[in-house]
């Protein structure tokens, strides 16, 4: 019987091509993520007076995305960093 060791198989390197749209599909997943959190927690509900109306109810989702963005792009919780190393260490692993 032949034992195959972790060792002996092969990897398989990502292209850097690869290699940026995998970080960059972990940073949307953290920013959709961060994005169902900020609603949660009632970022961009209406205020009762003095509000935008049905605009504000409209194009509200549209700034909750862009604040999650903007917590991914200064950092954001190590979300995607953690799902980026696993997305790798699955495809060189196989």
């Amino acid at each position: 019987m032949i034992e195959i060791t972790q060792s002996a198989q092969a990897t398989k390197a990502l292209t850097p091509k690869d290699d940026k749209a995998l970080r960059q599909a972990a940073e949307n997943l953290e920013a959709t993520f961060l994005g169902e959190m900020l609603k949660a927690a009632g970022l961009g509900e209406s205020r009762e007076s003095f509000g935008g109306g049905a605009g504000e109810d409209q194009f509200s989702s549209f700034l909750v995305q862009q604040h999650a963005k903007a917590m991914v792009s200064s950092g954001g919780i190590g979300l995607a960093e953690s799902i980026y190393n696993s997305l790798k260490e699955r495809h060189e692993n196989g």
